[in-house]
């Protein structure tokens, strides 16, 4: 007596290779029947003697390396099922799964490109059913090859014998292809002409070596890439002199350049490939490509990695994105060739669609920076309730997420959400998801700031389809994003429009999500100018702690007495002043004050530097001056900036005492924050305190808070699945309306 049922398996079943995988099964065990894809589920029907259909069931119920299953049915079905196994053609369905993200190549076919005389010898487009892109060609779903950017590639026979063989690796592998029937390679130069070269990998490699930088297309977008000897060039180029460039590195040369512990290997090596941020081996070394203690590194991670590394004789290149910082990956080649003329010298592309964009995912002591190829989409099960929410992310460092049905999924980075062309981008990719996902929305949340291009699309949205609008406090965004249990929350960060109306960025919550309340934070202190405090950190410092002392300071530094006399009427008058309690500003201050970064150029640079200077210094208690505002506990900001500037003074300039004086800054600002946060748990009798925003990158604050929450007996939660920084506020968003429509 045989056994026999209908299989419906739900979760990330699509591009997995999993109907290749049910057959490879099916035969081992002896089962009759058939399997196809039914939108984001496969559905299977089978028979086999009792025994062998359990194992068969519980293989299935494992999936493919690359799966992740959901849930797995098993029905009794009185469907006819001939003698053996057959994938059948996809039909239309349920879209409760996802595709998974873009696969860095896997080492089988690494060793396939450089087998002389192989099928795949030195072919860069090499993939099989376990690795290559998924994300980035994805049209619709069910995911096949008709569906895909691969459709314009017809297989060639030998392609057709591999794809239909159930030995084969690259059975029913869609992105399968060779020299023969896949996509090309075109060397180019500005003005479009092909290169005249019989190996435009080769050539390229050779051009690079010369000193000469090339605009790259890769899986999600263009790369501009050059090796070390040419990063000024580049830089001066893009008018990006301060900022850090990531590397791609030869494998064997990745200790030499950086302290690599085992975790960030392990990182670096799995299937996502991302930009590692890593100690360098010596501080000072390589200066023209980071002027930090740190850089970020990444391993090949395609075909064409692997082949141009063969190729070069540098051990390392120059890897940054080819678009302006905060701007979309470029993906289109008159694109590229239209904006990068004067960037680029000449264009390594290839003739694939980029369907959807994807930027290089980077991590950070195991902690995501950016969510984004091999990350993302990034799907997380969450019960938040039967309505279906889309939320629009802050203005900076944002991306989208939707839930549905049990699951929040969560977009690539998409940038920053200042300027039309990424507001556009952040529709197409709300609009890519919502197509894949078969979403149909009822709620929108979005930042609580009025004036964000985000917030305006989550308005015209509500209003087009009658849908709610839950608006969204950033740093309560951040918290939910964390935890929806009952803790104390730590959101430390530059800037997220408050409750007041003012710019909050060193915020600590008590309760649950959504009903978090502000219990402590900085001291407010004012931006003279707004946001021109942020680029000129003098300014913030001055706002800190507006004395003669700072104006002799300013002034020794090349201040004009009508600029000094202007800033100071405009903080004694309020005049064009906004309020703030953001870390980010207040390390910025110290940066200023410290005379290490005295205009923002990127991002991040003078918190960023100030931490470059206190990794070689050693840090010293301060005194630390609290006080109570409104029911809110606060640290001195001002106390701080006061300490250091009595320090410095007291040092003469020494630069020793500078990194030691830096140091202190950090890891009192850090007590201080971790202090008010373990009382207000006392206070409110929680044993959990989470911790959030882009301020605990800093390797020295983020562990000081953790050791000082660890002495207090509390639970330290921070998030290792969604970015610390703003990467993470859609996500919260969602969260965070999901409950409160729920009445949690």
């Amino acid at each position: 007596m045989q056994k026999s049922g209908r299989i419906t398996v739900r979760g990330i079943v699509q591009g997995v290779g999993f109907r290749p995988f049910v057959y490879a099964q099916a035969l081992r065990l002896g089962i009759a029947g058939t399997v196809k894809n039914l939108g984001s589920e496969v559905e299977i029907v089978a028979r086999g003697e009792p025994e062998r259909f359990d194992e068969f069931l519980s293989a299935v119920s494992r999936g493919p390396p690359l799966s992740r299953i959901d849930s797995v049915e098993c029905t009794g079905t009185n469907a006819p099922i001939a003698d053996g196994f057959v994938i059948l053609k996809s039909g239309s369905g349920s879209f409760s799964g996802m595709i998974p993200p873009d696969i860095a190549i896997c080492d089988e076919c690494i060793s396939d490109i450089f087998q002389s005389g192989g099928r795949y010898h030195n072919y860069w487009a090499t993939s099989c059913v376990n690795c290559g892109p998924r994300y980035s060609i994805i049209k619709e779903i069910p995911y096949d090859r008709e569906r895909t950017s691969m459709a314009e590639f017809p297989m060639c026979p030998a392609c057709g014998v591999e794809y239909h063989d159930p030995h084969s690796r690259r059975h029913h592998a869609q992105t399968i292809a060779c020299a023969s029937c896949g996509p090309e390679l075109t060397l180019s130069d500005t003005l479009g002409h092909k290169v005249a070269c019989s190996d435009p990998v080769k050539e390229a490699a050779g051009l690079l070596d010369a000193g000469f930088i090339l605009a790259i297309r890769g899986i999600g977008g263009f790369h501009l890439a050059c090796v070390e000897e040419s990063a000024g060039t580049l830089k001066h180029r893009l008018g990006r002199i301060e900022q850090p460039f990531a590397v791609m590195v030869r494998p064997d040369y990745l200790d030499r350049l950086a302290i690599v512990s085992p975790e960030n290997r392990a990182l670096m090596e799995n299937p996502v490939h991302p930009i590692a941020v890593l100690e360098k081996r010596d501080p000072d070394a390589h200066a023209g490509i980071s002027n930090l203690h740190t850089i970020g590194c990444m391993l090949p991670y395609t075909g064409l990695h692997h082949l141009l590394f063969s190729q070069l004789k540098h051990p390392l290149l120059i890897m940054t994105s080819a678009n302006m910082p905060g701007y979309p990956m470029i993906t289109e080649i008159d694109t590229a060739m239209a904006k990068l003329c004067r960037d680029a010298d000449f264009f390594l592309t290839h003739n694939r669609q980029i369907v959807n964009r994807c930027d290089d995912s980077v991590v950070r002591d195991g902690y995501i920076i950016r969510l984004s190829r091999g990350i993302a989409p990034k799907r997380t099960a969450i019960d938040l309730g039967k309505y279906c929410i889309l939320g629009v992310g802050p203005e900076l460092n944002a991306n989208a997420t939707i839930y549905k049905g049990g699951f929040a999924v969560t977009s690539p980075h998409v940038g920053n959400v200042r300027n039309p062309a990424t507001l556009e981008y952040l529709e197409e990719t709300v609009k890519n998801l919502q197509r894949i996902l078969g979403a149909k929305f009822d709620v929108i949340a979005h930042d609580l700031h009025p004036q964000f291009l985000s917030t305006r699309f989550a308005r015209e949205i509500a209003s087009e389809h009658g849908l709610e609008l839950v608006p969204v406090q950033h740093h309560r965004a951040h918290i939910a994003a964390t935890t929806t249990e009952p803790c104390i929350g730590i959101a430390i960060d530059g800037v997220g429009y408050g409750d007041d109306g003012t710019v909050w960025g060193s915020e600590i919550f008590a309760g649950q999500v959504p009903d978090l309340v502000r219990v402590a934070h900085l001291e407010p202190v004012p931006m003279p100018g707004g946001d021109l405090a942020t680029k000129f950190p003098e300014r913030m410092l001055y706002g800190i702690l507006p004395d003669k002392r700072i104006e002799a300071l300013l002034a020794s530094r090349g201040w004009s007495g009508i600029e000094l006399g202007v800033l100071e009427k405009q903080v004694a008058s309020g005049f064009n002043v906004t309020q703030t309690t953001s870390t980010g500003r207040v390390l910025d201050a110290a940066a200023a004050l410290l005379g290490i970064c005295r205009e923002k150029t990127y991002d991040g640079e003078p918190a960023m530097k100030l931490e470059s200077a206190a990794a070689g210094g050693r840090a010293e208690a301060w005194d630390l001056l609290f006080a109570t505002q409104d029911g809110c506990e606060m640290l001195s900001s001002r106390a701080l900036v006061e300490t250091a500037l009595a320090r410095m003074d007291a040092s003469r300039g020494d630069q020793r005492a500078i990194r030691d004086i830096a140091a202190s800054f950090q890891y009192n600002l850090a007590r201080g924050i971790a202090g008010m946060a373990v009382r207000a748990a006392e206070r409110e009798g929680m044993k959990r305190v989470a911790l959030s925003g882009g301020v605990a990158y800093n390797h020295a604050i983020r562990t000081t808070i953790e050791k000082e929450i660890a002495a207090a007996n509390l639970a330290c939660i921070i998030n290792r699945d969604y970015p610390l920084g703003d990467g993470c506020v859609s996500y919260g968003q969602v969260v965070y309306a999901g409950c409160r429509i729920s009445g949690r």
